[in-house]
């Protein structure tokens, strides 16, 4: 301690020396040290400098401050680091529109109509695709200091989430960052436990004469999730003691004792293990136009890119495994109508049906930036091959290939006020051969004062997902081969920043529709059908310091298509908020979700579909929540009572459904943490 003292004085120390020469030199050379400074426009290139800038190089290292900014991968958009504390689902990975199985974790879908449009492979195992790491949504920072972010949640019965987020530039051309999210919710029934553990690692690098540049990402994703089947009878809620669903018995899972442990409840009997990991490294070497700025004191050399060598490696192995290590055969008969492998006895020893792929994709592309002060306008074109390898049951294996090629454009103008993207890819051999997707959106500021308009129409022809083939080790019950799907999708938004409104619309035809319409059973849907969306967002100024905040989606679907949605979703907000005593940021309120009946889907856990049903009607309430949320500089609090809605009504009709038998959670409890370090 006495030697970690002495460090930190003489930190002080110089920090103060430091900062005395700095202001000596300042007031001995005026405006002569804000001048010698290096600035850079939107795409990172050094300007002409100006009264009062500031730059990376130059950026004194003692200071408090920081200068931070990312780019999603394959995006030329500069964007800051979000500080807000009205939304927590910016904060925790389930947004308003997703519903669960009962807790963090469990299988999720969205209530918007929400297709898979992707042409080529798929797997087809998506419930948990909410809580993972993507390589879209993966970041590349630039940072002047060392920034780290610690997140912690406690929920109800021990449920916990821990977030890390640390990056740091070790030279203006070289950043790296590591992410790392653990969760684990014990649940409200038995055999609900779920825990995830998602890991990304990312670095960027472009040598010193801005020919080359190379990404890098590893993401590591593992979903583990029991399974229970739903309850064997939601009428027995009204006899539990203290209104413990936990004491409820459930279609699967062992009925011996249970633990609500965070530490001893993270492994599972029955349920799905999804593993996934991700390698992925862009290269790319530039030739184009030399430059430089010549200041009083320093020469900043300059590249404009004009042709682009790119070329991509991804190599993705995944896994999917539901297993059930004490599968009773009446119970499996009963409430499943399926018959377990093996002798007909009161139990098998295990059920596990498994299928894990390994896939390459080589892809070269050649990318022309007409505009040589404006990289965001560009023309692309490239081709790639894909490599597939699956193992199914850990014993049978087949090998696939794809051969396709791409093209885009993209072009937001330096004024902003144009955003022009189109893009297409078409396989034109291989196991998803035919397959093609098209996409072109064109948006517009209107003015500074109306706002912008986007238009748009895309389109997507593809295989169904694997496991709608007969070859997965998966107990799907195929009637016939699948045709390719088709979906087209119009789409429009207006957004208007200054009078915090937004208003979208999607239209959506389909063709060739694939769906599960039981626990095992897969079909097709021939005809065309359609389905409308439409949505609005607005803020309204109450007073001073209340704000409402109101989504409203409105969504039909025609043409007798098996597809349940409810007509309406809608999330408000009432909030007292705004920054109190210099540093205090205040956000507290009320929300409430609320969507219209419907019939639910329900969910299979052995092949991992919400699959359709028409037996079952919701009648649910409006969620409703309390919420404190709060900032003080780098520090964030959120405070959160859940669910208050359960507190009216008795037994069964307290709950919320997500799907036939799987009530939603009672009052819940969450307290989190986000906290900033500038290093």
């Amino acid at each position: 301690m006495k030697l970690l003292a002495e460090k930190f004085l003489c930190l002080m120390m110089v920090c103060l020396f430091v900062t005395v020469i700095q202001s000596a030199a300042q007031t001995s050379t005026g405006n002569q040290s804000t001048e010698n400074i290096i600035q850079y426009d939107s795409q990172g290139r050094p300007v002409r400098p100006t009264k009062g800038g500031d730059s990376l190089q130059h950026r004194d290292r003692y200071a408090d401050s920081i200068t931070i900014y990312y780019r999603y991968f394959d995006s030329t958009r500069t964007r800051k680091i979000d500080s807000s504390i009205n939304d927590f689902s910016k904060r925790f990975p389930q947004p308003y529109t997703y519903v669960t199985l009962g807790n963090f974790g469990t299988a999720s879908h969205s209530l918007l109509f929400n297709p898979l449009m992707k042409a080529g492979w798929d797997e087809g195992f998506h419930q948990f695709d909410l809580y993972n790491y993507t390589v879209e949504n993966t970041r590349f920072f630039q940072t002047t200091r060392p920034y780290t972010e610690l997140a912690y949640a406690l929920g109800n019965n021990s449920e916990q989430l821990v977030d890390i987020l640390h990056t740091q530039n070790k030279k203006s051309n070289f950043n790296f960052s590591f992410e790392y999210r653990f969760s684990n919710a014990p649940g409200q029934l038995r055999t609900d436990n779920a825990n995830l553990n998602n890991m990304r690692f990312t670095w960027r690098y472009q040598t010193m004469n801005k020919r080359y540049e190379a990404y890098f990402i590893f993401l590591n994703n593992k979903n583990v999730s029991s399974e229970n089947g739903g309850l064997k009878d939601v009428k027995y809620i009204d006899s539990i003691q203290l209104s413990d669903p936990y004491q409820l018995e459930t279609r699967l899972g062992n009925a011996g004792p249970a633990s609500r442990n965070p530490f001893t409840n993270t492994t599972i009997t029955t349920g799905n293990i999804y593993k996934e990991n991700i390698f992925l490294y862009r290269q790319h070497y530039d030739l184009g136009q030399k430059d430089s700025i010549v200041t009083d004191s320093v020469t900043i050399k300059l590249f404009y890119p004009r042709l682009r060598l790119e070329h991509t490696l991804t190599i993705n192995t995944s896994s999917y495994n539901f297993f059930d290590y004490y599968a009773d055969s009446t119970a499996y008969k009963t409430y499943f109508n399926y018959n377990l492998p093996g002798n007909a006895t009161s139990y098998y020893d295990t059920v596990s049906f498994k299928d894990a792929w390994t896939n390459i994709i080589n892809e070269f592309s050649l990318i022309s930036y007409p505009d040589k002060h404006n990289l965001s306008q560009f023309a692309k074109v490239g081709a790639g091959l894909q490599n597939l390898k699956a193992t199914f049951n850990d014993s049978i294996t087949d090998s696939y290939y794809n051969l396709y090629v791409l093209g885009e454009y993209r072009n937001r103008t330096r004024n902003n006020i144009w955003d022009v993207e189109a893009n297409g890819k078409i396989y034109l051999n291989g196991f998803n051969a035919g397959d093609y997707s098209a996409f072109i959106s064109l948006k517009r500021q209107l003015s500074k004062k109306i706002g912008f308009l986007q238009l748009g129409v895309q389109n997507v022809n593809r295989t169904p997902s694997f496991i709608f083939n007969a070859k997965t080790s998966f107990p799907v019950q195929l009637h016939s081969s699948f045709n390719k799907e088709n979906i087209i999708r119009l789409f429009a938004n207006y957004e208007n920043p200054k009078a915090a409104f937004k208003l979208s619309g999607e239209y959506f035809l389909v063709n060739n529709y694939t769906y599960f319409d039981s626990f095992f059973t897969a079909k097709q849907y021939a005809p065309l059908y359609n389905v409308l969306h439409v949505s609005a967002e607005k803020v309204f100024k109450l007073s001073k310091y209340f704000n409402w905040y109101t989504e409203i989606h409105l969504q039909q679907a025609t043409g007798g298509a098996p597809v349940s949605l409810p007509f309406l979703l809608t999330r408000n907000r009432i909030a007292f908020e705004g920054n109190f005593y210099t540093n205090l940021f205040l956000s507290t309120g009320l929300e409430f979700r609320y969507y219209s009946n419907y019939t639910a889907d329900n969910y299979s856990p052995f092949t991992g579909q919400f699959f359709y049903q028409n037996s079952f009607t919701t009648s649910n309430k409006p969620d409703v929540n309390f919420f404190f949320h709060f900032r003080i500089k780098s520090f964030k609090g959120f405070l959160r009572f859940e669910n208050l809605n359960t507190l009216l009504g008795t037994g069964k009709d307290k709950y919320n459904y997500t799907a036939p038998l799987y009530p939603s959670q009672t009052v819940w409890l969450r307290f989190g943490v986000w906290w900033s370090f500038v290093n």
